[in-house]
């Protein structure tokens, strides 16, 4: 037991220091509300000033920390000032890319201004013994370290609690519009808080060296042990922070040195990631930040001849080059095939994953031990590594079911980190000390070795890059590509298609996870002895940095990305031109990422399509056969049913629905049937429910205990919100909820896909679109969208988009149908428009619907009945007509009205506002 003790004391330094730099996350996130993921490599800047000045300028050791300190704390300001607030529109993924583009930026000055190497730094702080009770004794820096953090524990929870200022970034993570309003300046209140927090990085840092020595890698990834307890605080608690920073501190020395595994002590902080994230299963709460914009991503179309000659060159410098420029290019395209995985995870789906070269790693891993201790052929063992790499990518993506955004890519980068440590840096597993040797790989007899046949080796890699691209060129087109792209651009409005948002995810992940295998094994199998600490951890982020520059929604990104990665053709290139400018591509490739996301997030393959439409318009005078060619008009089959299009008939039954959001009621006890053919106008001010009432009959809100749903008779209390719009309850949303960066053909082929499992699979080969069911053809033309299918959504006019919103809601083919506030911010020509086709789709296609909107001109000429609603409470129901006059609903309305019409409200008559007579 004492030896426990001993151990845990032990471990209260570096848990000091974890809880320090998550303090620092803390207040960048509250000041901010991003994570950052460079936080880790700023303090490692602020270290190497420190080291500096102790070692080379003989300074003191507190004015050195000041210094390096204030050094960091810069560096913060710096970062917010020039690089985040210009992306504060941005997508989080995109924030979230910036930092880890400033994380490999500065890891790549250290590495070239001190090497990559250790150094030893002795502690400045007293290290004499302290005996606490017989054999159990502690270092006084450790006691030392404990205070420090304890006392700016303490020192940030009053400043933050009780000073303008602290209260000012309280108000600001709240809401950015309304301290504005308030005089407060959000960007004033960012940079000093990312100066703060960064400062805070700067000293764990200094500390923490004489622990765990001064190296770039060492120190960058303290912000993984430092999330782990941000994460347990929740992003709020400074107390919680520290007490989880001690405990995973005490749990590393605890499992190190009673577990005898390697790596397992190390991974501490990554497993409790993990499982904090799916145990609790919720997203940090992000910023609302307007026009937030993601990636744009390619159609996915192969253009046949120029795949055609960019292989035949391919092939011809493979064959003509000497061999040091064919491992060059080899290197580019094996990275040029994991980062084909990053387009489908991350630019289709929307699933930021830094892990990606663990799944690569773990496909090498497997193929290479099975060449290794087998007589298997080595087709069939590289096809068992990328077999093998699919449940492993299921398994981290199960997280992602729970998790989503920046939780993600916490989770995954923990996992990635995990296997890394356990296994790869375990040479237990991975064949001695001499690394895995799998001898002459051969193909049917054929030696591909790539020492002494480089060319062979080179045409094998380039033929599984062109499947690859096809594979992921088909899934973009299918419709499993437009499953995947809804999710990434809006999860529930997916789900209310129907589509499964689990599924999509985890198919996103195997998928990804097996291209990512292929290419680790084409990378690990380049030599006969495969060593696998090259995949690490910091490589995977450098991965998503290499696939965000050559753009990482489109196909041939990954190939531009892939020039930049250590020994492929950049450097190659560069190393031509001056033998010491490729240790230059890893700085290179961090600016060039930090520049991109400023300049052009979309990725250099985007501008290149750009400049090449552009070109061809300019020369189309000259030379006829470069000009654009004209779409062909798009002709819609005729619907093939006879008649009148008529949906299949169900009633809506809400019994005793009852919605509370913690303490507060917002739908209480409320009771409704929507029939086939009818209109319903739920009603009631602002706040009384209506919104709410809606999410619980679809499956968004978790609706109280003894509430009943029923469509047509069966009951769907417990069914989730996919299997309910499978089952013919469709919906639209106040904010349109549209999928911007798709077509309007695109938005509604996804509403109207089968929802069968065979296409994931059928799509990997061979994409093929089902004809348009009439439903959907009678729905384009009845909101005459025929002009605008092959439109972006982006690019429609507002009123336009309102029709496209509830045209997709109906191509679900939906028997009940409840729309949220359709008419809100339409002209009266567009309002009459729509009332007309609301009455249409009830009264000639049978759909049962349930209207929720604030324009009663629009409710009471469509309604045939009307539900008030007050407080969450039913106060009134029955026809437009008998609920103009109710006096419960003129009591309702009164403090809304009363100043504008008090006459009004003292005769007892319905506001003009609610009684359809306003304006006439």
């Amino acid at each position: 037991m004492e030896e426990v003790i001993r151990f845990a004391l032990l471990g209260l330094g570096i848990g000091a220091t974890y809880a320090l730099a998550s303090q620092g996350l803390i207040i960048i996130y509250r000041g901010s509300g991003v994570l950052n993921f460079a936080l880790g490599a700023i303090g490692m800047a602020g270290a190497y000033a420190w080291w500096e000045l102790t070692a080379n300028q003989g300074w003191a050791f507190l004015p050195a920390l000041i210094a390096g300190v204030a050094f960091s704390a810069i560096i913060g300001a710096l970062v917010h000032l020039l690089i985040m607030k210009p992306l504060r529109h941005s997508a989080p993924l995109v924030r979230v890319i910036a930092t880890l583009g400033v994380l490999i930026t500065l890891q790549a000055i250290a590495v070239l201004r001190y090497t990559a190497t250790s150094k030893f730094v002795p502690s400045d702080l007293p290290t004499d013994i302290v005996d606490i009770s017989g054999s159990i004794v502690i270092s006084a820096d450790r006691l030392i370290l404990l205070g420090i953090a304890a006392a700016l524990t303490l020192g940030l929870w009053l400043f933050y609690r009780y000073t303008r200022f602290g209260l000012a970034t309280a108000a600001v993570s709240e809401s950015e519009r309304s301290a504005s309003a308030l005089g407060l300046s959000p960007d004033r209140i960012a940079t000093l808080n990312w100066a703060l927090g960064c400062g805070l990085a700067g000293l764990a840092a200094i500390l923490i060296v004489p622990i765990v020595t001064l190296q770039p890698a060492v120190l960058t990834n303290l912000v993984l042990a430092a999330t782990a307890a941000a994460l347990v605080a929740g992003f709020r608690s400074f107390p919680i922070a520290l007490i989880a920073g001690l405990v995973i501190g005490i749990a590393q020395t605890e499992v190190t040195r009673y577990v005898d595994q390697t790596g397992v002590g190390t991974a501490v902080p990554f497993i409790l990631i993990v499982l904090w994230l799916v145990i609790r299963g919720q997203a940090l709460p992000l910023r609302d930040y307007l026009l937030q914009r993601l990636p744009t991503i390619g159609t996915g179309q192969i253009h046949k001849v120029g795949l055609a000659i960019a292989t035949i060159v391919g092939v011809v410098l493979l064959s003509i080059m000497s061999p040091i420029w064919i491992d060059a290019l080899t290197v580019t395209i094996c990275v040029a095939v994991i980062l084909l995985s990053i387009v489908v995870l991350t630019g289709y789906t929307g699933q930021l994953s830094l892990a990606q070269f663990a799944f690569a790693g773990f496909g090498a891993w497997v193929g290479g031990r099975l060449l290794a201790t087998t007589d298997i052929p080595f087709i069939l063992g590289c096809l068992a590594g990328i077999a093998a790499t699919v449940p492993l990518g299921v398994l981290f993506g199960l997280p992602a079911v729970r998790t989503r955004g920046i939780n993600l890519a916490i989770v995954t980068l923990g996992l990635g980190s995990a296997v890394e440590l356990v296994l790869f840096s375990n040479t237990d597993f991975t064949g001695g000390f001499g690394g895995t040797q799998i001898g002459d790989p051969s193909i049917f007899g054929l030696d591909i070795n790539a020492a002494s046949h480089p060319t062979r080796y080179g045409l094998m890699a380039l033929f599984c890059l062109v499947v690859a691209t096809l594979i992921v060129g088909n899934i973009r087109r299918g419709r499993t590509g437009r499953r995947l792209i809804a999710v990434r651009t809006n999860e529930r409005a997916a789900a209310a298609l129907g589509i499964s948002v689990p599924g999509a995810k985890l198919y996103a992940f195997a998928v990804a996870a097996a291209i990512a295998g292929l290419g680790g094994i084409l990378t690990a199998f380049r030599t006969p002895s495969i060593s696998f600490a090259i995949f690490d951890s910091f490589t995977s982020i450098t991965m998503v940095a290499y696939a965000m520059i050559g753009g990482i929604g489109y196909l041939f990104g990954p190939v531009i990305g892939a020039t930049l990665a250590p020994g492929a053709f950049s450097e190659r290139l560069l190393n031509e031109i001056d033998s010491g400018i490729g240790k230059y591509i890893p700085l290179i490739g961090g600016v060039a990422l930090i520049v991109l996301l400023l300049v052009n997030q979309n990725g250099i393959v985007k501008e290149q399509i750009a400049q090449i439409a552009f070109l061809r318009t300019k020369l189309a005078g000259v030379l006829p056969f470069l000009a654009p060619k004209e779409p062909k008009p798009r002709v819609l089959p005729a619907p093939q049913g006879e008649g009148q299009i008529k949906v299949s008939s169900k009633t809506l039954e809400v019994d005793n629905l009852t919605v509370k959001y913690g303490g507060t009621v917002a739908v209480d006890d409320v009771s409704l049937s929507v029939k086939p053919g009818q209109v319903m106008g739920l009603i009631g001010p602002n706040g009384a429910g209506k919104t709410s009432l809606i999410d619980a009959v679809t499956g968004f809100t978790k609706a109280s205990p003894g509430a009943v749903l029923r469509l047509d008779g069966e009951d769907i209390s417990r069914w989730s919100a996919t299997k309910r719009a499978r089952a013919g309850m469709g919906r639209s949303f106040q904010s349109l909820e549209l999928f911007e960066d798709s077509t309007v053909l695109e938005n509604l082929r996804a509403a109207s896909d089968p929802r069968d499992m065979g296409s994931y699979f059928r799509d990997l080969v061979w994409p093929v679109d089902v004809p348009l069911p009439d439903t959907v053809l009678s729905t384009i033309n009845e909101f005459e969208l025929e002009e605008d299918l092959d439109r972006l959504v982006e690019d429609l006019p507002y009123g336009r988009r309102r029709l496209l919103a509830l045209a997709r809601a109906v191509a679900t083919q939906s028997s009940v149908l409840l729309l949220d506030e359709p008419a809100a911010g339409l002209g009266d020509a567009e309002t009459a428009e729509l009332a007309h086709l609301v009455r249409r789709l009830a009264k000639e296609w049978g759909i049962a619907v349930l209207l929720v909107e604030h324009d009663m001109n629009f409710v009471m000429t469509v309604c045939d009945e009307l539900v008030v609603l007050d407080f969450g409470r039913k106060i009134a129901a029955g026809t437009p007509a008998e609920v103009r006059n109710n006096p419960a609903v003129v009591a309702a309305y009164l403090g809304e009205e009363e100043a504008d019409d008090p006459v009004g409200a003292k005769q007892g008559s319905l506001p003009a506002s609610i009684s359809g007579q306003e304006g006439s």
